[in-house]
């Protein structure tokens, strides 16, 4: 056996293994990530002091991005939905888009905010407000939350200034502009198929958010549905926070993040502007605002315990969340350390396959092995881009293809999955693949479509 076999026998091993013990075992899954993790590791030829680092290291990593920004929002969030005003929200949000269009202006939001906003902190900023238009309108929380994850993917995936198409642009020569125009013109198909698919899974997998955390799950019926003249009945018989109250926040912290974004597509790089704008700027600094704003804005009326004990009761959920994304993390980590996923994208480009998919299947196996979308995209056009000459293919097509297929396997080693599977309540794995992983499969499949096509043309 050889030792690029060996290696790939490991991550396969240590992925089948986790399944099982999921699925047919008593073992928590955070557990069952951290052997497969291990067996992947060991498996794969690294040395055990080699793997018990790798997955530390993993771990540690994945945490000191996402978890603080799980905890703020988290606290805010609770402030949200404690006081009334993530139910403020929710009914503005329907009197202006219109009852029954949910799923649209959330993915829309999504698709809008994720250019300058990094997907997961997205996802925690808006959770409240997810939740809240589930309880209101009766809708499943997983179908309007699945679709502001939708929304968010795709641009995250493929339109600069985000990290993955901005790199993948530069490797291929593409000029950014362009990118931009291609991928937003790209991502509109692939957006609509994920909205319809995301609004399919929520009469299929039933679920209402509750105020106090909790998630009552149920077949679905078309009664449960509320109209506009109950939901104008029940927002009147309540007494509720202002607007501006209930919307800061979530919108000054994005305003923040916005703003940093910004600065540094000019050449602005010192200055007191710049110091100040790239603080504030930080997800962890704006949310931080923005839960000092619910705390002073919205708790102004309540005593200072009751304040903290509704974000100590809206913290208590979280650690198992942390602990479940951090070991995601470990076995993306793992994959990476040991060699893995250059050895799957080296396989890939001798395949005899139609040029305009060697990016794409490069690209979707390093999201297999690794786990992030943006490492993903940058490894495909890393082992792409050297091919462009011969290949005789658009290169921007090129630059999107390596996008396209990195939207693919969004499952157990990615952060993001496991984010999304704790805020929402979902905790039966075939439900987590129904969700996550289905619909990034869907979005691909979409992207390869539009992908030949295209490649038909130019």
């Amino acid at each position: 056996m050889t030792q690029e076999t060996q290696m790939l026998l490991g991550l396969f091993l240590g992925i089948a293994i986790m399944i099982v013990l999921v699925m047919k075992t008593k073992t928590h899954t955070f557990i069952a990530l951290l052997l497969a993790s291990l067996i992947t590791a060991l498996v794969g030829g690294m040395a055990p002091s080699a793997a018990i680092s790798a997955i530390q290291d993993g771990f540690g990593n994945t945490l000191k991005s996402t978890g603080i920004i799980i905890g703020l929002g988290v606290m805010m969030g609770g402030i949200l939905e404690k006081t009334g005003a993530a139910e403020r929200l929710a009914y503005t949000f329907i009197k202006l888009i219109g009852k029954g269009k949910e799923e649209w202006a959330l993915g829309i939001t999504g698709w809008i905010v994720s250019i300058p906003v990094f997907a997961d902190s997205a996802v925690v900023i808006f959770a409240p407000l997810c939740k809240a238009l589930s309880r209101v309108t009766g809708k499943s929380v997983i179908g309007l939350a699945l679709a502001l994850a939708c929304g968010l993917q795709c641009t995250h995936s493929m339109v600069p200034p985000t990290p993955g198409p901005l790199t993948a642009a530069g490797m291929m020569n593409v000029d950014v502009g362009q990118m931009i125009l291609v991928g937003a013109a790209l991502s509109i198909p692939i957006f609509i198929a994920a909205i319809l698919y995301s609004k399919w899974i929520g009469t299929k997998i039933y679920q209402i958010a509750n105020t106090d955390g909790s998630f009552d799950r149920k077949e679905f019926k078309k009664e449960y549905i509320k109209t506009m003249d109950q939901l104008d009945s029940i927002m009147n018989a309540k007494e509720l926070p202002g607007l501006w109250d209930s919307l800061s926040p979530i919108v000054v912290p994005l305003i923040l993040i916005f703003l940093k974004t910004g600065l540094s597509l000019t050449s602005i790089e010192s200055g007191i502007v710049y110091t100040v704008v790239s603080l504030v700027g930080e997800p962890i600094v704006a949310l931080a605002v923005g839960a000092t704003l619910a705390v002073y804005g919205l708790g102004r009326k309540l005593d200072q315990k009751k304040v903290i004990s509704i974000m100590n009761d809206s913290i208590k959920d979280t650690g198992i969340i942390m602990l479940i994304t951090g070991a995601g993390g470990s076995l993306g980590n793992v994959v990476k350390v040991s060699g893995i996923g250059d050895v799957l994208g080296a396989m890939v480009v001798n395949w005899p396959i139609p040029a305009i998919l060697i990016p794409v299947i490069i690209a979707a196996l390093m999201r297999i092995a690794l786990g992030s979308a943006t490492v993903a995209i940058t490894t495909a056009a890393t082992l792409t881009a050297p091919l462009v000459p011969v290949l005789g293919i658009s290169p921007v097509l090129l630059a999107q293809a390596c996008c396209i297929g990195a939207i693919s396997f969004g499952y157990f080693n990615d952060s993001g999955f496991w984010v999304f599977n704790g805020m929402f309540g979902l905790t039966e794995m075939k439900d987590q693949l129904r969700c996550k992983t289905a619909v990034s499969m869907v979005m691909a499949g979409v992207g390869v479509v539009e992908l030949l096509i295209l490649n038909m043309f130019l």
